[in-house]
């Protein structure tokens, strides 16, 4: 017996629906310039339970474990961060010239947030950039906590394997045509 679907259940199914592959491909001329069409997947439940898990995991997304990334420390003791630079094959990321991290499990770059990995998105972001105009610094580097952008890049790992895990579950399920 299926138990009764709830608002929360249709938010989650919806979360997920939007994460699915095969949807993302088929409407992403309609994701582009209108509202997202929503169809009816056959496992309701199924992609209500998997968005729940999804939303947990990217609103906690700070509280996530660590990915054990191996550090690689030279010279002085340096944690703040100017702009962190990839690797081509995207396995290291050099966060500055004292530390760079490596084993950077390939499946990271398959979280996709638009046009680019989660990751990819952190090292934009997480960079000191003035404003051209206002002269006005933007450092995310936080003086009570040095380490936090190296501990975050760490979570983003984690986050970006387990949506990628989760997303999988969702890929055997298609979606109904009517």
């Amino acid at each position: 017996m299926q138990r009764e679907i709830e608002k929360g259940d249709i938010f989650h199914y919806t979360y997920a629906l939007l994460h699915h592959p095969e949807y993302r491909t088929r409407y992403a001329a309609n994701l582009k310039r209108e509202l997202p069409r929503i169809p009816m997947a056959p496992a309701f439940h199924d992609y209500a339970r998997i968005g729940a898990a999804l939303m947990n995991l990217h609103i906690q997304y700070e509280q996530q474990p660590e990915y054990p990334l191996e550090r690689r420390e030279t010279g002085q003791l340096d944690w703040p961060v100017e702009k962190m630079a990839l690797s081509k094959d995207k396995t290291q990321l050099k966060c500055n010239g004292f530390l760079t991290l490596s084993g950077i499990p390939p499946q990271v770059c398959d979280y996709r947030l638009g046009n680019r990995s989660a990751l990819e998105w952190v090292i934009d972001q997480y960079r000191v950039s003035t404003d051209a105009r206002s002269g006005i610094v933007n450092d995310p580097n936080r003086p009570d906590d040095p380490e936090y952008i190296v501990r975050l890049i760490g979570q983003v790992v984690t986050v970006s394997l387990e949506t990628v895990k989760l997303v999988a579950e969702l890929a055997a399920l298609s979606i109904d045509q009517s």
